[in-house]
């Protein structure tokens, strides 16, 4: 029985022979030390010779380098020391710290905030208070869900409180605008989280301006107001389809004004001109003076142009640039030229959105999230919001444009009016026909006690005094008291006026102040009277002599039961 071999043939086992053979003849050439020597020889005929002779020498062992036995000791004490054995490594809130984070990445949550509230209590002057501070709110962050996202925001805004100057406070506001864009909803949902993501990220953008989350941070805000633009468009398109052009004027102009970044800006564009279209074809469907007519409808054409002309123009590289061209062909007006700028801004914008992919999709179809994959990448984005249009400016304006096309030589809405005259007191009588109106006085001076004056020595008990007060005009006193600056005071006098005691008020409360007259009692309740006499009791009551009672008679022609026998005969067919 032959031996099996470890190589298949022989043709291997020679290859590997040849190729150990130079491996060892490598290792000994590179050991041995190559030293060389020249001479130069002159002949006879005085012709120079020279001669070379190399020889090879191994290295001796006596010049190799040999370490003491207290360095390999060192060296072998060096290597065998872990990381975690460090002198840094030792210390207690140190490995509080290490052990919070390992169970934060594990999903223990409840035990790594234990730990770090434990070391933030136990250390109050460890190195390690910030970091701990953060990642309380990491852990929150990292569990989910609504109750633990609101105490993540929670911690982190303490970290900004606590740690202003800190790298890590931008990350803090970071993920502050991260709760809020984890929470966002579809366009057609409640907008609220958006609201709130776009005010953090904003924040975050105006607060650390130098931090190395300012691009992400820009994305995320670029993502937010592409559903809040979405939104905004989507209400517009069904105010249009509704016929109230107003309210989808206004939704458009928003856009357009607050989102100039939106993917769908020349849908926007489109719909806000033939919005404005709508408007002038209302206006030829109504009898109007022609001249007038044609004003309006030169209002409403010059605005629904300069919409489809901003298509053209700053969105030339849009999907929808030639809806814009076909309407400006359609209106006979010429189609303006983009710059060349114009057309680099939009096509690079065009470029920077991002393409659906497969992933993407299916994304968007199982996951309730909105759709953020059209937004740019490229450019600045919106942080302060301009004055919102809204409907009741638009139908104001439209009002404003009726009343100047029809009657163009009716002074302005806003023009200042004429001041109105001063209002004049009840008592004060009214100016005579034709007379000049009283130029304005200045206002008096409130009244005081002080202002009354007393009736002088001698004077008649109910004799009137009167009294001018700078600025204000002279009221002839009446006949039955004193009169002040529109105030009339009553007095008993000679004139036989009598001042009544109420002081000419009338009483609060109804006219005829007759008490009504007393409720009727009711009557006395009879007695209750009992008709059975003690002792007695009716015969069906009455029970047996032995304490049985006797179950009552059965008629089996008339009823049947499963404890009785059944009916026969005839009686099987009655019902009754």
């Amino acid at each position: 029985m032959n031996k099996r071999s470890f190589f298949p043939n022989l043709r291997a086992s020679a290859l590997a022979g040849v190729a150990v053979a130079g491996l060892l003849t490598g290792s000994i050439a590179a050991m041995a030390q190559v030293t060389g020597s020249s001479q130069t020889t002159t002949d006879a005929n005085g012709q120079q010779h020279e001669s070379a002779t190399i020889t090879a020498t191994t290295p001796d062992k006596k010049d190799k380098v040999v370490q003491s036995k207290d360095t390999k000791k060192e060296l072998r004490k060096e290597k065998s020391v872990k990381p975690a054995d460090m002198p840094d490594q030792k210390l207690p809130d140190k490995v509080l710290y290490d052990k919070a984070i390992d169970a934060t990445k594990r999903g223990h949550f409840d035990v790594a905030r234990l730990d770090l509230q434990t070391l933030l209590n136990t250390y109050p002057d460890s190195q390690y208070q910030m970091k701990a501070k953060l990642a309380i709110g990491d852990s929150w962050y990292r569990e989910g869900g609504t109750a633990a996202l609101t105490q993540a925001e929670q911690e982190y805004k303490d970290f900004i409180t606590f740690f202003p100057n800190a790298p890590e406070a931008a990350e803090a506001q970071m993920r502050v605008g991260d709760i809020y864009f984890r929470q966002m909803d579809k366009p057609d949902r409640d907008y609220a989280k958006a609201v709130h993501a776009e005010e953090e990220y904003r924040l975050m953008l105006q607060q650390f301006p130098e931090s190395t989350l300012v691009p992400q941070a820009k994305q995320r805000l670029r993502e937010v107001q592409e559903v809040m633009a979405t939104r905004e468009a989507n209400i517009a398109a069904f105010y249009a389809t509704h016929n109230n052009y107003p309210a989808s004027i206004a939704r458009y102009q928003t856009v357009v004004d607050t989102y100039p970044q939106f993917s769908h800006m020349d849908d926007v564009l489109v719909g806000l001109g033939d919005a404005y279209e709508a408007e002038a074809r209302y206006v030829r469907a109504m009898k109007l003076p022609e001249a007038g007519k044609a004003r309006l409808e030169k209002i409403y054409d010059d605005q629904a142009i300069a919409a489809y002309s901003k298509v053209v123009l700053e969105h030339s590289a849009s999907p929808h640039v030639e809806d814009a061209r076909d309407r400006l062909d359609a209106m006979n007006v010429k189609i303006p030229q983009p710059t060349p700028e114009q057309i680099a801004a939009s096509v690079a914008l065009e470029n920077s959105r991002r393409q659906y992919r497969l992933q993407d999709r299916a994304r968007l179809l199982v996951l309730h999230q909105p759709d953020v994959v059209m937004a740019a990448r490229d450019g600045e984005p919106t942080l302060a919001d301009p004055t919102p249009t809204i409907a009741p400016h638009i139908v104001n304006q439209i009002k404003s444009d009726f009343t100047d096309s029809l009657n163009p030589n009716a002074p302005a809405a806003g023009a200042a009016l004429a001041t109105k005259p001063a209002a004049t007191t009840a008592d004060a009588g009214a100016p005579a026909e034709g007379s000049a109106p009283a130029a304005p006085t200045a206002p008096a001076a409130p009244l005081a006690l002080s202002d009354v004056p007393a009736a002088a020595d001698g004077a008649a008990s109910g004799a009137s005094a009167t009294t001018s007060i700078s600025g204000a005009a002279p009221t002839p006193p009446a006949s039955s008291g004193n009169s002040i600056g529109g105030v009339e005071i009553l007095n008993s006098g000679a004139s036989g006026t009598t001042v009544p005691a109420d002081g000419g008020l009338k009483a609060v409360g109804p006219a005829n102040s007759t008490p009504l007259p007393e409720v009727e009692k009711a009557g006395a309740a009879p007695d209750a009277v009992n008709d059975i006499k003690p002792g007695t009791q009716p015969a069906a009551q009455t029970g047996n002599a032995n304490g049985k009672n006797k179950k009552p008679e059965f008629d089996k022609s008339d009823e049947s039961d499963s404890k009785h026998k059944k009916k026969k005969g005839l009686n099987k067919l009655n019902p009754f």
